[in-house]
């Protein structure tokens, strides 16, 4: 599956942005969905995953109820809203389909990824 991210742009603190990663192909609906962000000096990090019918989401601690993944899976569309953004949060956001497995926090378990969206958030 062929994987395109976009949404990001320059927000102040606060503010809200929704990222979108869109797929190609028919198999979008079979897979779990993640986004993991990289920010300045810093490595891959899982940021929320949901599950390929969209019923179950997981989240880093760093974003519980601030963000929120979701699909549509008759767009072939993943989203994260992202409210209350924080300076922190400032990183390329990526979009990956999860290869399957117990460790959907590894960006090894991730069979193919966008490419990236930047997200910055001003103090």
């Amino acid at each position: 599956v062929q994987l395109q991210a976009s949404g990001g742009g320059l927000v102040q603190a606060g503010g809200s942005l929704r990222l979108s990663c869109t797929a190609s192909g028919h198999t979008f609906g079979n897979y779990a969905m993640s986004w993991f962000r990289q920010g300045p000096g810093k490595e891959r990090e899982f940021v929320a995953l949901v599950s390929w019918s969209g019923s179950n989401t997981y989240y880093t601690d760093s974003v519980k109820g601030r963000f929120t993944v979701s699909r549509d899976n008759a767009k072939n569309t993943m989203y994260l809203q992202m409210n209350s953004l924080k300076p922190e949060d400032t990183a390329v956001y990526y979009c990956a389909a999860f290869g399957g497995g117990s460790d959907y926090i590894s960006a090894q378990a991730y069979e193919s990824w966008g490419q990236g969206t930047q997200v910055t958030v001003s103090s």
